[in-house]
């Protein structure tokens, strides 16, 4: 296991001392001081949250404790995957829930020719929901409204990247991913601070070699970085990725 250039998690941010402290316009400052982005991109990002903040009365997109924090704690979490693959184009994000990486990075591709964020969820209201993020922000992105497990060998085409965040512990994400990783994409899994356990479970049915990025939004995040994936034992590596 690797971490990149041997970093420790960042000091602590409001992430970590009080969801409630600043104001939304300081905890968007404080993000994009972190992961600075176009006025374009902005702009899309502005109207993506703003979409977000609506539906987020009827439908539990985030935690409702996250949403004083959530330009620090959801969208800047998000972008910091461009730092480490800069030139992927096509990325797929499973189980994208309330669009986290999923929308945020094709928000912040909408300007790169060819690029296509692959948003998988198999919750219909979520992948309405999307659905219309799209929409409102005109960025690159297809929805797939299925199970992760079944719609992985269905995306056709190169993939650059695959990632997920808060959706499954990690052995099952590498199961999910391999097809992809055997393709010849990279997969960046957003985890936190039990990612060392996870590491340890994933390696019992899965050789892996991960790369490790600290969170450049502080806390005790984590960036699991993975370029090859190989089953130990195929039997016990299919049962994990139905679990």
């Amino acid at each position: 296991m690797k971490v990149a250039g041997g970093r420790r998690p960042a000091p602590p941010t409001d992430r970590d001392e009080g969801e409630g402290t600043g104001s939304a316009a300081s905890n968007k400052a404080m993000a994009l001081a972190l992961t600075p982005v176009s006025r374009e991109t902005e702009a899309r990002l502005d109207r993506y949250v703003d979409l977000l903040r609506q539906w987020q009365a009827k439908t539990n997109l985030v935690a409702p404790s996250t949403l004083p924090t959530l330009w620090t704690r959801h969208i800047s979490d998000s972008l910091q995957l461009l730092t480490i693959a800069p030139s992927a184009k096509t990325w797929t994000d499973l189980g994208s829930g309330g669009g986290f990486p999923g929308i945020v990075l094709a928000c912040a591709l909408a300007e790169t020719q060819g690029a296509l964020v692959h948003l998988v969820e198999r919750n219909a209201k979520k992948a309405a929901f999307l659905r219309e993020a799209l929409r409102v922000t005109n960025a690159p992105g297809r929805i797939h409204l299925a199970d992760i497990g079944e719609s992985v060998d269905r995306i056709t085409g190169p993939v650059d990247c695959v990632t997920a965040r808060a959706v499954a512990p990690l052995h099952q994400l590498v199961g999910f991913a391999e097809p992809l990783v055997r393709r010849g994409a990279k997969a960046l899994f957003l985890k936190g601070q039990d990612v060392e356990a996870e590491l340890t479970e994933a390696t019992k049915y899965w050789n892996i070699e991960p790369h490790l990025h600290s969170s450049l939004t502080g806390g005790h995040g984590w960036i699991v970085e993975l370029d090859h994936i190989e089953r130990r034992n195929p039997s016990a590596a299919a049962m994990v990725t139905r679990a």
